[in-house]
């Protein structure tokens, strides 16, 4: 007798009953699961509120582990958007820049003809070369002299890492003088199972570090909620909206980033009322637009992390191209090269002035007047905005728009 398929016996009764049984309302089988609606930046719009607020007089700064900041804006963590000079400048401006730790500038000396190779390098050619440059080993002399070269700016030292190597490089980065740790991967959780050495545990990291610890990226309720119970500082929120990032491809992995944001911005509140403390979080990764950004505040964002607009500045180091940091991965590369050009800095991208209409500028001042035609003072009021589902937001009226476009 075959023993490839085993029956229950009310499993056998029901087959000889005949068909799967439809659902109570008659209108087809059972669900396996049931799935939810997420909605992304080009699906919702914002709803103007009953009052207006002058956009200067709106306040918009952003805290996270004692460390205060003009405005809540952040530059990712990516090799060919943020080095030291980077970070300096994005300080100055009054924002925050994150330097990789694991990138180029902790394995050379001066990674600036490595930059330039992977710039001139066709599409197919770029990311076997930069998995090449990233076999050099890294060097702990170099990470300190980069926070060192950033603190020397008068910066803030915001530097990140993988969970693989926290362990053992946090304390290097402690002693090098670190204001922030970024402990980064595409998804990050409190509770991990593994066959190997016990891995990080963020209550053990914070008995042997002193620094306020940022960790990502998340997307959904409970992993946030679990990860601020540990003592983070702050969360990073989105997983494959970034121009750069292919794991949306590659694993079929992420939630859009309207819907994310909104499902972890409920688990800080309820973190919040659990415990009096307030964690902030940073929606990361998709945000091209002014009108992008301010979706992520009406959403519940506190910050956002962006890529793509700073990698197109003259501060930038990638010659106008910027890449993921699991592009360089030897055995599955979930990244690609996107060429960006270099037309603005870092200021023009910020504050202005800009004469471009396409909203790519001037992101600050698109928040204020946003947050002002709300009537909301703070970041915390305009995270309340009413927002509505609206599909044709983009295309509704703007055939003109559009035939201009394609002439």
């Amino acid at each position: 007798m075959s023993t490839a398929v085993s029956l229950t016996s009310a499993a056998s009764d029901a087959l000889e009953r005949g068909p799967a049984p439809f659902d109570p309302d008659g209108h087809g089988a059972p669900l396996f699961k049931q799935l939810r609606r997420a909605y992304g930046f080009d699906e919702v719009a914002i709803v103007p509120g009953n009052f207006t607020v002058n956009p200067e007089l709106v306040e918009l700064g952003l805290d996270i582990g004692g460390h205060h900041f003009d405005i809540p804006f952040m530059a990712s963590a990516m090799d060919a958007v943020v080095d030291p000079n980077f970070a300096i400048e994005m300080h100055r401006a009054g924002g925050l820049a994150v330097l990789n730790l694991e990138g180029v500038w902790t394995r050379y000396d001066d990674p600036r003809p490595m930059l330039q190779e992977v710039a001139s390098a066709s599409r197919d050619e770029a990311t076997a070369i930069l998995q090449t440059a990233y076999q050099a080993p890294m060097r702990d002399d170099l990470i300190a002299r980069r926070i060192r070269e950033i603190k020397d700016g008068g910066a803030i030292a915001a530097v990140s890492v993988t969970p693989m190597l926290t362990k053992r490089l946090a304390p290097i980065i402690q002693e090098s003088g670190a204001d922030l740790l970024v402990v980064q991967s595409t998804v990050t959780t409190a509770r991990h199972e593994s066959n190997s050495v016990e891995g990080l545990r963020f209550d053990k990291l914070f008995r042997d570090i002193h620094i306020p610890v940022i960790v990502g990226n998340t997307v959904g309720f409970q992993a946030t909620l679990e990860i601020m119970r540990t003592g983070v500082a702050a969360v990073l929120i989105g997983v494959g909206p970034g121009a750069a990032c292919t794991s949306r491809e590659v694993l079929g992995m992420g939630v859009p980033q309207v819907t994310a944001t909104i499902d972890c911005a409920g688990a800080r509140d309820y973190y919040f009322r659990e415990s009096g403390r307030y964690v902030p979080i940073i929606t990361d990764g998709g945000i091209r637009t002014g009108g992008d950004v301010c979706k992520c505040f009406a959403s519940g964002a506190d910050g956002v992390m962006m890529g793509s607009p700073f990698a197109a500045t003259a501060e930038a180091p990638g010659r106008g191209y910027h890449w993921g940091m699991a592009t360089p991965h030897a055995n599955l590369p979930r990244g690609t090269r996107v060429a960006v050009g270099v037309n603005t800095t870092i200021r023009k991208t910020l504050f202005g002035p800009t004469s471009r209409t396409d909203g790519t500028e001037n992101l600050v001042g698109a928040l204020r007047t946003a947050m002002g035609m709300c009537g909301s003072h703070t970041v915390r009021e305009f995270q309340q905005a009413e927002m509505v589902i609206a599909p044709a937001i983009k295309t509704e009226g703007k055939i003109y728009q559009f035939a201009q476009a394609n002439t």
